[in-house]
Formats: C-alpha cells, structure tokens, sequence
C-alpha cells in the first residue's frame, strides 16, 4: 500500500527559540505584575502550545484594564535590557530566599524538585523565580509588540478544588510581530469554526448546569448526525467481519482489578457505588466503566475458543466515563461520558501482523470518507524507565514491534512518541491536523499481550495445545464526540451531503405548492433522504437566508411553474444554482451522491 495521502506534515512550532521566548516572556510578565501589585504571590508559569500563562494569588481580580497596565510595564522592563541570569544554589539556600521574601507556593514548588542544584533565574538584579529554564540571554531580545496578554480565568493551586483559587493571566509570545499577527488571524478563524458556537447555532447539541457539565446532551439534528457515523463505520465493519455486542455501563471493581485499571487508571474512573461502609472500605462495589476492553474479554472467555474461531472481532459503540476536572472540559473535545467506536480482536499470533493492517486499512478507508487528509502516524510506545505500564519488558516489545512492522510494511510516515502509550500496550495513533493548524487524536490501534495474559485468556491450537490469543485494540473515530467536535469545526458547520442531518430543505413559494411539496418530501423519505420541508410562512428570501445560515446542502424551491413541471428549483452549496430539474432526476443525483460520499 502507498503512503496514504497527507502523512507527511510539519510539526507544531515548539522551537527551542520559542520556548525561550516563552519562559522569558513570562518571568517578564510575574515579575510586571508583582510590580504593580505588590500582594500578588506567584506560583508557576509554564509555556504552553502558542503561549504561557502565570498564576497569581492576588487579593483582587485582575481587570481588562489591569492587563493593559501589565503589558506596559512589561515593555518597560524590555527596554531596561536586562540580563537575564542562570544561577545554581543548594537546596537550603533557596529555601533560605523564598523565606525571606514570604512567598509559600514557591516553598511548595521547591519540595517538588527533586534534581540538585537547584536553578534560579534572574531578571538583573531586579527579580527571579525557580526555573528549570531554558531562556533568552536578555530582555532585549524580546519584542513588546510580538507579545499579547490574552485573558484571565480561574485555576486552583495544582488543579485541586480544594485548594486555593488563583488567577491565571493567559498569554502569547512569538518571535516577530508578523507571527503575532498569523496567531491572531488563526484563533479569529477558531473562533469563527468554534463548535460550542456553531453546534448551538445549528441546534445539534446542548449542555445544562442541572445535568452537570462534561455530559452533552443530543438534540434530533444531532442525534441524526451521531447515528449516521455510526451507521456508516458499523457497514464498514460488517464487510470486514466484525461482530456487534453491547455491553453495560457498570461493572464490578473486580473486573478492573484485573484488567489493572483499578491499580493504573482509579484517578480518572467515578468513584465507587458501593451498598455499605463495610463494602466500600473491602472495595466490594461498582464503578462506571473507563474503557469497554474488560467487558470484551468476558464474552471472549464464555467459551472455549478454536484457532478455527480466529480472528474474532468483537465490536461495539460502547460508553465509557471519565472523571475529568471541571477546568479541563471543553465542549465535545473534553467530556466526562463519551462513546467510542471500540472494537477488539483476539488473534492467534501468526495472524497478528495481517490483522493489525486491515485495521489500519479500514482507519485509513474512514478518514478518506471523511475527508480528513492531513495527519500523521504517531508510534506510541512505553517509557522504559516508568512504573506505571503492567506486563513483561518481553511482551511489551513484541508489541511494540508488530506496530513498527505494519507502518514500515506500509509505507507509513511516522514518528515516535515515548511515553504515549497505554499502561496495558502500545499504540499506533492517527495525530489530526485541522483547518486552522490545531493537532488532535483521532483514530487509534493498539497491539496487547498483557490483557490476555492477566484475564488468562485461551484457545485451543491446531495440535490441540492451549495458547494465548494476542488482541488489538482499535477505534478509528476514538471518540464520538471529539470527533463531531473536530468534523464541525473541520467543516465549519458545513458538512458534506452524506453527513448533513437535513440534506434537503424544500421550500414552497407560497401554499398552493405545499401540498406538492409534502407529496416530494415524502418520495425522498422514501428513499432514505433527510428532507425538510419549510412551512414558516417567510417569504422565500428569508427561507433561503434560513436555509443558507443552517448550512442545508441542497435548497429546493417550487413555485407554480415547478409545481405545472414536475421540477424543483435547486440550489446547492457546493455547486450554486443549477437550475429546474425533474424531481426524480433530483432523487436520483442525491441518492448517488450520498451513496459515494460526494456533494450534489
């Protein structure tokens, strides 16, 4: 198989420039605000993807106001030219310092460290912050003009609810104002392609503070849109031998015990529903399942499986619960319940290398569909030197290995991603790169000996023997909901006719057509076709304004020379006016299109 189209992308900007710029913009920015707010304590200030942020405990909120002033004094610091110095002092010096100038968080971050010396960074003689570093050798390198103070928001001392609430200045600094000028231009167009925005607008899905948040809620339109991607992968299943199961929601914690979920992954899992004190202290009780492999596994082991039996495919679009925290949710990208197109195959080891490809090929045959061209192989393997992978250093390379194999077999361009892996096995992971430049995860396949293993999982072998079966795990969507998320952002809001939740809006003229139109809506019905028929009233500018604003791919306007013609007035999206076209000829070319993925 040739390199699939759009593997071969450039990297996200994190040049070691960049992150000097960052991490000095930053110190630049506490040290400003310490400056003009001398209550303020600092705590940490990392760079981040396109930016940094700081987090102040401060006894007042920062204002749009206070931002202004910030970011003046911080151009004043700029032009001071001051130096900027590395210094190395033992731990008790240090402490000594962030005594002295009574700042508590830092005597925290301080216990964190575990590495000596410990590294302090100076500003002059003016201010300094512990800092691993790296930074630029003097504030002069940094232009005023290419930084941006962006906006305040909350955030508790090391994420904990319980601890102090601190206030976060959000930032962006790049090497020349023209880079300042592109970042802007690409978060006014995230903006504009926001999915929160446009997925109310296009009325697909709500959220409600009783629910509680991280939990989206489908309207119909939505619904639609979800059950057509679902309809679509499970077709493609069916053709390549994949067996649907359903599986519930709960389990008990034993089952996760086992898998070692309970042990890696409790952080992330809802708390146990346990029926007494006793039972929850002997943590005898159920929880919300994370992840659907274990319960897979159970139908698996109901019976004695035959190398005849194998590859089984087992598949299913399961709903998992994670217990995010509140400050990281984010729309449908971060949620606390979420669907995955999950399916687990049990192999025998010979058949590892074949089926581990036809994952891929199918991955591959979804993002062509979908027409989602620019991402990238990424190879996610262990971090040898980490505690928290289960299995034998034995296992975890045979796996690692069959992944190398299948990309290299392939023709895949792709790059490695130490530390990226699953606690049970490694990944292969299709890394997404969006309209406007933003990376995301999207399809996944995993190779794991370590499941079977612990779950001791059999089959009987041609010479009758007992063997492990290898699995793979994979989901090319991942997540329903990121990938709704991602595809209306994509898109735009404007999906291609197959994916569309209304394909067709008719639009009568006036109500001597109605009768007509209800007569064509329902013909299309009839063939599959997702058909509205506009019955406001409006005068047929404003429908067609309506229609243009919900992103409906084909508009169909009848007035009385289409209804004495037996036509429909069509106009497209993709195409524009085309014209009086039969209304058979109109449900022929539509169905055509959707059954190919194409527009009108």
């Amino acid at each position: 198989m040739a390199a699939p189209e759009g593997m071969n992308l450039p990297r996200p900007d994190n040049s070691e420039n960049l992150k000097k710029i960052r991490h000095t913009a930053s110190h630049v920015m506490a040290m400003a605000v310490q400056k003009l707010f001398p209550k303020a304590q600092v705590t940490i200030g990392p760079w981040i993807e396109n930016g940094f942020y700081y987090d102040f405990d401060n006894p007042d909120p920062f204002t749009e106001k206070d931002l202004k002033a910030i970011k003046k004094e911080m151009t004043k610091i700029i032009n001071r030219k001051l130096p900027v110095i590395r210094e190395e002092v033992s731990r008790e010096e240090a402490d000594r310092r962030i005594r002295a100038i009574n700042e508590p968080y830092k005597l925290e971050i301080l216990e964190d460290i575990k590495t000596e010396p410990i590294t302090i960074y100076h500003l002059g003689d003016q201010w300094w912050d512990l800092c691993a570093g790296p930074h630029l050798e003097n504030t002069s390198e940094l232009k005023p003009d290419a930084i941006e103070l962006e906006s305040v928001a909350g955030a508790y001392w090391r994420g904990d609810e319980t601890k102090a609430q601190l206030q976060r200045i959000y930032a962006t600094a790049w090497e020349t104002p023209e880079q300042l000028d592109e970042y802007k231009r690409r978060k006014a167009e995230a903006l504009r392609r926001d999915h929160r925005k446009l997925g109310k607008e296009l009325g697909l899905f709500v959220f409600s503070d009783q629910v509680g948040p991280g939990l989206p809620l489908w309207t119909p339109k939505g619904t639609l849109l979800r059950s057509t991607l679902e309809d679509f992968l499970k077709q493609e299943q069916v053709k390549r031998g994949y067996l649907g199961v359903v599986t519930p929601h709960i389990a008990r914690i034993d089952l996760f015990k086992t898998s070692g979920h309970w042990q890696k992954y409790k952080e992330d899992m809802f708390p146990m529903m346990a029926d007494d004190e006793a039972a929850r202290l002997a943590e005898q009780g159920f929880v919300l399942k994370p992840m659907n492999c274990p319960f897979h596994i159970q139908i698996y082991k109901s019976e004695l499986r035959s190398y005849r039996d194998l590859p089984l495919r087992l598949a299913e679009f399961g709903t998992v619960y994670r217990y995010e925290q509140s400050g990281e949710l984010g729309g449908l990208t971060r949620v606390r319940g979420f669907t995955v197109d999950d399916s687990h195959l049990f192999v025998t080891p010979e058949q590892l290398d074949e089926e581990f490809m036809r994952v891929v090929d199918l991955t591959l045959s979804v993002f062509k569909s979908l027409q989602l061209k620019n991402f990238r192989a990424r190879l996610s393997f262990r971090e040898p030197s980490s505690d928290k992978y289960i299995g034998s250093d034995e296992a975890w390379d045979k796996a690692e290995s069959a992944i190398r194999r299948a990309v290299e077999t392939l023709g895949m361009e792709h790059f490695e991603g130490i530390g990226e892996a699953a606690f049970y096995g490694p990944k292969l992971d299709f890394i997404f790169q969006d309209a406007i430049g933003r990376e995301w995860q999207l399809g996944t396949a995993q190779v794991d000996y370590n499941l079977p293993d612990r779950f001791e999982l059999e089959y009987v072998a041609e010479d009758g023997t007992r063997k492990r079966p290898v699995m793979i795990h994979r989901a090319p969507f991942g997540s329903l909901e990121r990938l709704i998320g991602i595809l209306i952002e994509e898109y735009a809001g404007d999906f291609p006719l197959w994916l569309a939740p209304v394909q067709v809006r008719l639009l009568p003229v006036t109500a001597d057509q109605v009768g007509f139109v209800q007569e064509v809506a329902n013909q299309m019905r009839s063939q599959n076709i997702r058909v509205e028929v506009d019955q406001s009233g409006e005068r047929l500018g404003k429908m067609i304004r309506n229609a243009e604003k919900e992103k409906i791919p084909v508009m169909a306007v009848v007035g009385a020379k289409e209804l004495e013609s037996n036509s429909l007035n069509i106009r497209t999206r993709a195409s524009g006016e085309l014209g009086a076209i039969g209304v058979s000829e109109v449900i022929e070319k539509v169905r055509g299109a959707i059954a190919n993925y194409t527009n009108f």
